[in-house]
């Protein structure tokens, strides 16, 4: 594969989605090929499900939203972001294999080992080259999450679970980020949006193989007129 696949993960109410279209739309500025996309709901099946899903007033077996996930993600990675990497694009999705772990795994309780054999079998081994996880308090994340609650009609299930909840799910992406210092990258989300958007083109910056500033470019411009 050519392409280069970024993820962002957080907490609900983290930003992650916002500095998603931030970092698209700069990457896009700048002449590089860029796919965006998200789980739930990155394919026409995968939105069908995240619809039957977040939107169900049904209860929910945590072992039918582990499967259900998976099937989107399975969807996912065969029909969307596979394809884009042989095509040379970057891949940028709003969630993917971590979110697994950290909500139907801490979350919900189900082991590591369970959770694995899942993810496994859904991703085909595939694994993000980078993976940002914007982090904030869950105090503050339950209170963004209640002011959009108050703005929107469409229900969410994910946003009515409980402080407790959540504050497993962020201790389970600290976990990843120990485990994973290289691949996941921990962006502190309680900042200024400009802020928070600077440290992650610098984050993916190495692995695009740009300059992550604005000197650096001009070293780099410089280079190539030399040469």
């Amino acid at each position: 594969m050519n392409g280069k696949f970024i993820t962002f993960e957080g907490i609900d109410g983290s930003g992650k989605s916002t500095q998603l279209r931030m970092l698209a739309a700069s990457l896009i500025k700048r002449g590089i090929d860029v796919i965006t996309t998200r789980e739930p709901g990155g394919t026409p099946l995968g939105r069908q499900l995240r619809k039957a899903f977040l939107e169900s007033d049904e209860t929910v077996s945590p072992m039918a939203e582990l499967l259900a996930f998976a099937a989107d993600r399975a969807q996912h990675v065969d029909y969307l972001i596979r394809p884009a990497l042989e095509r040379g694009q970057i891949v940028i999705s709003d969630r993917f294999a971590d979110a697994t772990f950290a909500y139907q795994g801490a979350g919900r309780g189900f082991s590591v080992e369970k959770v694995s054999q899942v993810i496994d079998l859904a991703t085909g081994g595939l694994k993000p080259d980078l993976t940002l996880f914007l982090d904030i308090p869950v105090e503050t994340a339950c209170s963004r999450m209640a002011i959009r609650d108050g703005s929107q009609s469409t229900k969410n299930r994910m946003d009515e679970e409980n402080p407790a909840f959540y504050a497993r799910v962020r201790d389970a992406y600290h976990s990843i980020a120990q485990r994973e210092p290289a691949r996941f990258i921990v962006i502190d989300a309680a900042g200024p949006v400009e802020y928070i958007q600077k440290l992650i083109e610098e984050a993916v910056a190495p692995i695009l193989g740009h300059p992550n500033s604005e000197d650096e470019q001009l070293e780099e411009s410089a280079r190539r007129v030399i040469s």
